[in-house]
């Protein structure tokens, strides 16, 4: 079974993968849209801490693992799974949404990677590639338990996010717009970019509890730099385990609440 969807999930990269590749200038496009993101991020620090030496305990290393960590997060959602419940919800206004209800596959899995964007994985690179970059200039030594630490904890923060999505996305069974919804998530994750130390109480409760970009971001880059307490990864690994379980009973609520095109 495993092996099963793991050639499904395949199929569908070929199909995105052949779908992007008819346009290959929306590559150079994706490449230059991704660097003056990341430039433009990247200088805001510089100029941070041209003034200050820490903000909110977070030295200049650690802060550029941080952008790391939000481009690399930033490129995964952008990557499938927003592509993917996007149409999804197009397809529950428009009634396509049976055609994939009436195929032998779990309906979740099918309509979360249906698509693919594969240039969003620039910023997947990208990211990585300044969270290297960062743990060269770190003080702090980062060894085999801050790397595991880091990958549960970014594990953790990636299933609350994906679980997020699966629930706004179901509200499409009931409501008709849910994208101005979806531009509330988008709004509140570009807040991820700075530790959600650095806000007020109640921004720094509505990135944890209500948009949970503080899980997404700021968990995994206190996890790679050493300085992220057990007691906030069980929390992360608590949330996750339940938004997820949450997620899918969520959608098979919604599921037999849909009516389909023909009714």
């Amino acid at each position: 079974m495993r092996f099963h969807k793991l050639r499904v999930l395949w199929v569908f990269f070929r199909i995105g993968a052949m779908n992007e590749m008819a346009y290959r200038a929306n590559f150079f496009i994706q490449l230059f849209e991704s660097l003056l993101n990341l430039g433009t991020a990247l200088a805001i620090v510089a100029v941070v801490f041209g003034r200050t030496e820490t903000l909110a305990g977070w030295t200049p290393p650690e802060l550029v693992a941080l952008v790391g960590v939000y481009f690399l997060v930033l490129g995964a959602i952008s990557l499938v799974i927003a592509p993917s419940l996007e149409r999804f919800m197009d397809d529950v206004r428009t009634g396509n949404l049976d055609f994939t209800l009436t195929k032998p596959e779990d309906s979740q899995f099918l309509v979360s990677f249906s698509e693919f964007r594969i240039w969003k994985s620039l910023d997947v690179v990208l990211g990585a590639g300044v969270l290297a970059a960062a743990l060269t200039r770190m003080s702090t030594e980062v060894g085999v338990t801050e790397a595991l630490t880091f990958g549960v904890a970014l594990i953790a923060g990636a299933t609350i996010v994906y679980s997020f999505w699966v629930m706004l996305a179901t509200l499409s069974f009931w409501f008709i717009r849910v994208e101005n919804i979806l531009m509330i998530f988008w709004s509140m994750y570009a807040a991820g970019r700075w530790p959600v130390g650095i806000y007020p109480p109640w921004l720094r409760w509505t990135l944890t509890l209500v948009v949970p970009v503080a899980f997404a971001v700021t968990v995994p880059a206190r996890a790679i730099g050493g300085r992220l307490e057990p007691g906030t990864l069980f929390g992360a690994l608590a949330l996750g385990a339940g938004l997820f379980v949450f997620s899918r009973w969520f959608w098979r609520f919604g599921i037999r609440h849909y009516s389909g095109a023909s009714a």
